[in-house]
């Protein structure tokens, strides 16, 4: 079985093009849940986080305080890159276990993963489908979606490696500017390629 990573900036369309790549039959995983599941109340990992942020990083409930969070490691990049210590190695094997336990029979499978180049396991991958758009429609996306200032959304954005080199190194790029029904197009082509490469 194939392994392929989709990945691409922050508000580029993954969700929606993982979730048109499950509706024609593909397994796919995504690396935000399974981020969020690692820093979970109860978990190694959110007491980590505390230990490394301090108590006020979690809310009155003693959950993450996400919003929180992000404004310091948006902010500071050795913060985030402490925090991605802490995350990104229960993340890792998650992805790992799910591919291992796919039927030997599935063409490929899809690990959703934002942060693939960045954290340097786009090796681990047979093909790489990258999302991407236009530069100032990413920003728009990023302060609606998040709720945040211009200034804000540039700097999430700016924080992860450019949509120009992630589509540089892709296997393959889907373009998300258009409407859906060009998006889900680009993803039944994409499909139809992967399917013939097994």
């Amino acid at each position: 079985m194939r392994r392929v990573a989709l990945t691409g900036g922050i508000a580029t369309g993954k969700s929606h093009v993982r979730a048109e790549f499950e509706r024609l039959g593909v397994p796919t995983i995504d690396a935000d849940v399974l981020a969020r599941a690692a820093v979970a109340p109860g978990t190694p990992g959110l007491s980590a986080v505390a230990a490394r942020f301090g108590p006020e990083v979690l809310d009155s409930s003693g959950a993450l305080d996400r919003k929180r969070l992000a404004a310091i490691v948006f902010q500071d990049a050795t913060a985030r890159q402490d925090l991605e210590r802490i995350v990104h190695p229960a993340v890792r094997l998650a992805i790992d276990h799910w591919f291992a336990a796919l039927p030997p029979t599935q063409p490929f499978a899809i690990a959703d993963i934002p942060l693939l180049y960045e954290t340097g396991r786009h090796a681990e991958f047979d093909a790489v489908v990258a999302t991407t758009c236009d530069p100032e429609t990413q920003v728009r996306r990023v302060m609606s979606r998040d709720s945040v200032s211009e200034s804000e959304a540039r700097q999430r954005i700016a924080a992860q490696l450019s949509s120009d080199e992630k589509m540089r190194r892709a296997t393959h790029v889907i373009h998300t500017d258009g409407a859906f029904e060009e998006t889900a197009r680009q993803v039944r082509d994409v499909y139809n390629k992967l399917a013939a490469e097994r």
